[in-house]
């Protein structure tokens, strides 16, 4: 079974794992996160437009001091998805935000490491990939 990378559309081997519970439907292991993100491009990013922004023109550094005001408005009870809807930079903003599930393999490795070191319901800090600054909300 392959399946494509999608922070960067490599193909790989789907390698799934499971734990015998001893009835029919195997347990699978956790191999796999599931998370959702806020994502912010400036100029030098690896594709610097988005849904939003045709041409992004802000540096970098603007980029992460809005990805900081959008973590304090998080910290101080905002809704994810709603604000990722209409500010993360990622077409994954039609759902909030939400990445679905994802193996090893699958992200950027910024992306990917910082993700997996998150607990369920916890909030990253800012996160630098080539694709830009993330905020990253560990869901599963």
């Amino acid at each position: 079974d392959l399946v494509r990378s999608r922070g960067l559309g490599d193909v790989y081997k789907r390698q799934v794992s499971t734990q015998s519970t001893g009835n029919s439907n195997p347990t699978p292991l956790m191999s796999q996160v599931r998370c959702s993100h806020l994502l912010v491009k400036h100029k030098d990013v690896r594709r610097p437009a988005s849904w939003k922004t045709p041409v992004v023109t802000i540096g970098r550094e603007e980029a992460f001091e809005r990805i900081k005001k959008y973590r304090e408005r998080l910290v101080a009870g905002a809704d994810f998805a709603a604000l990722a809807r209409t500010e993360s930079d990622c077409g994954s903003h039609e759902q909030g935000g939400d990445l679905g599930w994802f193996g090893p393999g699958e992200m950027h490795a910024p992306f990917e490491e910082a993700a997996f070191k998150l607990k369920v319901g916890e909030l990253s800090g800012p996160v630098e990939s080539p694709s830009g600054i993330h905020l990253i909300l560990r869901t599963g």
